[in-house]
């Protein structure tokens, strides 16, 4: 994740919203928060914007594209290292694979099945209690 100079890491988190179900991830083995359970998302690289972090990482993770939307919120970290920029996209046409190096499982859920998942990222729990329910859902690409 890089950061703005400041020593504060920022990244990007994508909210992709379908017939009422978010997409989710379980985060591979191996890596940062490894077995937990959150959105799609990773760091912003240098000169890159929110919104093209935002794409690359969605197809980096589950082979997938994304229109990028909005910015629907913005997650601290309680000890200021650490910035996500919540953006709702639309998902493009065509199948999701998830990068094993990256995701161990991905999977659609709704608001109660979201909330229920294990070791979901407390962030993750913040957003789904207090923003998700006013995120648009769009139809299902063919």
């Amino acid at each position: 994740m890089n950061g703005n100079g400041s020593g504060v890491q920022e990244g990007v988190v994508i909210v992709v919203r379908e017939a009422d179900r978010f997409l989710m991830i379980q985060r591979a083995a191996g890596i940062l928060a490894g077995g937990a359970w959150c959105f799609v998302g990773g760091g912003i690289e240098a000169g890159e914007t929110q919104a093209e972090a935002a794409g690359r990482e969605f197809a980096e993770e589950v082979g997938g594209e994304v229109d990028p939307l909005e910015k629907v919120w913005e997650w601290h970290r309680p000890d200021g290292g650490l910035v996500l920029h919540w953006w709702h996209c639309r998902r493009r046409p065509g199948a999701l694979l998830a990068n094993p190096a990256e995701v161990a499982a991905l999977g659609w859920y709704d608001l109660r099945g979201a909330r229920a998942l294990p070791d979901l990222l407390d962030s993750n729990r913040v957003f789904l209690d207090s923003v998700a329910g006013g995120i648009r859902s769009f139809p299902v690409p063919d």
